[in-house]
């Protein structure tokens, strides 16, 4: 793959993780370690929540949680996907060798696996 195309690439996977970062932030912070954990809703000091708003502050949490877990999985790919290009790896199927067809990664920058082994694994 030409240095053009990486970059392209790469430039598609770091503003793919700005848009993350920021739809992550929103729902979560981020731990010393990298992991991200979903916020729940504060209450006022001293104010005393009826078990109607507590139910809303669950379910608003639940549905947090549900979110952080397809975000999170996706910003781990792109980060990963950035370290592959600064190792010299990207583009390359991660189970066979291949090189990965372009519109697969342009259709998935983040791709790990060529057509070939995605099939396999989705069959």
């Amino acid at each position: 793959m030409t240095k053009t195309k990486i970059a392209h690439f790469k430039t598609l996977l770091d503003a793919e993780l700005v848009m993350l970062v920021e739809e992550l932030s929103a729902i979560a912070t981020q731990n010393k370690y990298g992991d991200w954990q979903a916020s729940p809703e504060r209450q006022e000091d001293g104010a005393e929540a009826d078990e109607t708003d507590q139910a809303d502050i669950i379910v608003d949490f639940e549905a947090k949680v549900g979110k952080l877990e397809v975000l999170e999985k996706r910003y781990n790919q792109v980060v990963t996907a950035l370290e592959r290009i600064e190792n010299g790896t990207y583009g390359r199927c991660l189970k066979s060798g291949v090189l990965i067809e372009e519109d697969r990664l342009e259709a998935n920058p983040a791709a790990e696996t060529c057509k070939a082994m995605m099939n396999l694994r989705t069959s």
